[in-house]
């Protein structure tokens, strides 16, 4: 049986590694169904014609306002992943991201997991949990996204065995290369359209990885949004496809 995330933090609280508020460890929480774990996932498990929005944040924040007012006007969830070191740093952007969405985990420093040992790994998601936690102020999603989507085998276990499903992305919309590296906001829009399917998930980012401040995906959301409702699909939670605390396994 795989140890859950809970256990594993208990079992760390010796080495500072658990999570600023104790009575987590016994809070009962929702996680992920049984189709969500074992596998990377790239695409929901839905034939429904939904999508889901999310957004990775490990650079700077220029796109976070734009981003948040956008998804509040059209009342649309999405799911962001913060690293560690961004929600140590940005502590009230991370903040303003759980006031409405939920927050998964981006791993601590984003380095590349298939070159670290289990403990490694370990070690960079939980102190990221704890980061995330303590800029939030809520409870983080058991959901990882891998840093570089650079995934293995071995990994995706370890991950699992914390008690999180591994989820990565149908596409990437390139948005964060930015116009020196040539994209635009069409080709941003034109990437989600050419993704979408039933379950599909939309990777963007918040912040500006040129360090100009342009944010492609926060400029392109509006279009995004727009599209997805006329191509006939509801932007949906990731929330909503976790299982219930007490539910049965594999439920």
């Amino acid at each position: 049986m795989h140890t859950t995330r809970r256990t594993l933090l208990a079992g760390l609280a010796a080495v500072a590694l658990t999570p600023g508020r104790a009575a987590w460890a016994a809070t009962a929480m929702p996680r992920p169904p049984a189709s969500l774990m074992g596998a990377v996932i790239r695409r929901l498990p839905t034939a429904r014609k939904v999508v889901a929005l999310t957004f990775n944040a490990a650079w700077d924040t220029s796109g976070v306002d734009a981003v948040l007012t956008e998804l509040r006007r059209r009342r649309l969830p999405a799911t962001f992943f913060p690293t560690g070191a961004f929600a140590k740093a940005r502590p009230a952007a991370v903040r303003a991201m759980a006031a409405a969405h939920g927050l998964g985990n981006h791993s601590y420093s984003h380095p590349y997991f298939d070159g670290l040992s289990t403990q490694e790994r370990q070690r960079e998601i939980l102190r990221a949990d704890t980061a995330i936690r303590a800029a939030a102020g809520t409870e983080p999603l058991p959901y990882f996204r891998f840093p570089y989507s650079s995934t293995t085998t071995d990994s995706v276990a370890d991950v699992n065995d914390l008690g999180y499903a591994a989820i990565e992305f149908t596409t990437d919309t390139n948005g964060y290369l930015g116009p020196g590296r040539g994209m635009t906001v069409d080709r941003v829009v034109e990437r989600v359209v050419a993704a979408l399917a039933p379950g599909a998930i939309i990777q963007m980012h918040v912040g500006s990885s040129t360090g100009d401040g342009t944010v492609l995906d926060a400029q392109a959301l509006p279009r995004i949004a727009d599209t997805v409702g006329a191509a006939g699909y509801e932007v949906v939670d990731l929330r909503d496809f976790l299982v219930p605390a007490g539910s049965a396994p594999g439920k």
